[in-house]
C-alpha cells in the first residue's frame, strides 16, 4: 500500500510540473506491422486503432510513422532500424505478430528506445528493458484457461499450435501448468503459419481424444484448424487463445466454432462486463470511439492494444517531459522510466501495471472467457 500511495503521488507531481513545460519538439513514434502478409489481417486491425490517437499530448505533436513488415522479421528489423537511425524516433510500436516483435526486441535493446508491442513476445532473460507489452503473457491466459477448464471437468488437453515464437510460448506455459491444475498435456500437434491445411495432426489428435484441445494460432488462420477438427469428428472442447478473439474467427470459422471457449481480453464484450470490473469503462471508452469511427461489431483485441497505448502515453509523455526533451536519449529514457514508474492504470484491456520486473503488466483478473454462442461472444462466469 504505501509503494502505491508513493508512486501516485510521484507522479501527480510529477505531471503537474510537467504541464508548464513549453513546447519543445514533436514526440514521434515509430510503428511497424504486418500491413501485408499472412498475418496482415491483424496489423490492419492496430493501424485502424492507432488512427483514434488524438494529434498531440501535453501539448507536444505526435508525429507517427508507420511502416509495413510484410510478416518478415529481416523485413521488421531492417524498418526498425530506419525509424531509430534516420527518423529518431521516441517510441517504436510493434509488431502485431509475435515473432516480429521478438526480433525487434534487439534493435529497442541496442538503440535504447521504448517499444511497445501489441504481441506478447517472449523476450530471453536480459533483453526486455526496452520492451513493454500490451497484450498479456501466455501463463497469465493459461492461468483463466486452467481454471475454466478445471470447472469444467477436463482431464486430458491436446495441443494444436503454431511452430513458431508464439506457440512455442504457449506449449511451454501448457506444459508446465497443466498438471498443477490435473491435467495431463496427452497429445502435442504443430503446424505452420503458412499451412493450408492441418488434416494429419487434426487426425492424430481426433484419435487420441483428449477431453479439450487448445488451438493456438491467430486471428482468422484460427478457423482454419479449429474446423478441421470438428469435421473431422472431434466431440470433446475446442480452446482458442487471445490472439484468435476477432470477428475474423467467427466469419471464417462459422457454425464449427459454436460452442467453442476463446480467451480474451475483456474490450471485445465491454457490455457483458460486470459493473464492478475494474476496467469496464475503459473497454467502453474504446468500443464507443472505435465504432463510431467503423461501425457496428468491428471492436477486436489488436486495436484495442492500440487504443491502450494512447493511454500510456497520456500518462507517461507528460511524466517524461519533466526532465527531457523529445528527440533525444534523455527523453527516451525518461519515456522507459515513466512506464516502470506508472500507477496501475485500468485500459480496455484490463488493467496495466508495469514495474522494474514486470514489462508484462496485466495479471489473470484482466482476462475473460468467451463462448460462441448464436455465432457471437458471451462472457462465461468466473464461478
Amino acid at each position: 500500500m504505501l509503494k502505491t500511495q508513493f508512486r501516485a503521488t510521484a507522479w501527480l507531481a510529477a505531471c503537474a510540473s510537467a504541464i508548464a513545460l513549453p513546447a519543445a519538439a514533436d514526440v514521434t513514434i515509430g510503428v511497424v506491422l504486418p500491413l501485408t502478409g499472412p498475418t496482415s489481417a491483424l496489423g490492419l486491425q492496430v493501424q485502424n486503432g492507432i488512427k483514434l490517437w488524438p494529434d498531440e499530448i501535453a501539448g507536444e505533436k505526435l508525429k507517427v510513422i508507420v511502416m509495413d513488415d510484410a510478416t518478415d522479421p529481416t523485413v521488421a528489423i531492417r524498418n526498425t532500424r530506419r525509424l531509430v537511425t534516420e527518423d529518431k524516433v521516441d517510441v517504436i510500436v510493434g509488431s502485431a505478430a509475435t515473432p516480429i516483435a521478438l526480433a525487434m526486441v534487439d534493435v529497442a535493446l541496442e538503440s535504447k528506445t521504448p517499444q511497445l508491442a501489441v504481441s506478447p513476445p517472449p523476450i530471453p532473460p536480459g533483453k526486455e528493458t526496452w520492451t513493454f507489452r500490451l497484450a498479456p503473457s501466455s501463463a497469465t491466459i493459461a492461468e483463466a484457461m486452467f481454471d475454466h477448464m478445471q470447472r469444467q471437468g477436463i482431464k486430458t488437453l491436446g495441443f494444436l499450435g503454431y511452430t513458431d515464437a508464439y506457440g512455442e510460448s504457449w506449449l511451454q506455459d501448457v506444459s508446465k501448468m497443466a498438471a498443477d491444475h490435473g491435467i495431463a498435456l496427452s497429445a502435442v500437434e504443430r503446424f505452420q503459419r503458412t499451412d493450408n491445411s492441418v488434416t494429419g495432426q487434426s487426425l492424430k489428435l481426433v484419435a487420441a481424444n483428449p477431453d479439450a484441445v487448445l488451438i493456438v494460432a491467430s486471428g482468422s488462420g484460427a478457423a482454419m484448424p479449429h474446423r478441421a477438427m470438428v469435421e473431422r469428428g472431434y466431440k470433446g472442447k475446442l480452446y482458442q487463445t487471445h490472439a484468435a478473439a476477432s470477428r475474423d474467427l467467427l466469419r471464417v470459422g462459422g457454425k464449427a466454432l459454436e460452442g467453442a471457449y476463446v480467451l480474451s481480453g475483456p474490450a471485445v464484450v465491454a457490455e457483458q462486463l460486470p459493473a464492478d470490473f475494474p476496467s469496464k469503462q475503459a473497454a467502453m471508452d474504446y468500443v464507443q470511439q472505435y465504432e463510431a469511427k467503423y461501425g457496428p461489431g468491428t471492436r477486436n483485441q489488436f486495436a484495442a492494444h492500440a487504443y491502450d497505448i494512447q493511454e500510456l502515453l497520456k500518462h507517461v509523455i507528460p511524466m517524461a517531459l519533466q526532465s527531457a526533451k523529445p528527440g533525444t536519449p534523455e527523453f527516451r529514457a525518461a519515456l522507459r522510466d515513466a512506464l516502470e514508474a506508472m500507477p496501475e492504470l485500468p485500459v480496455s484491456q484490463g488493467m496495466l501495471d508495469y514495474t522494474p520486473s514486470d514489462h508484462w503488466g496485466f495479471s489473470p483478473k484482466s482476462t475473460v472467457v468467451l463462448k460462441v454462442v448464436n455465432g457471437d461472444w458471451q462472457l462465461e462466469p468466473k464461478d
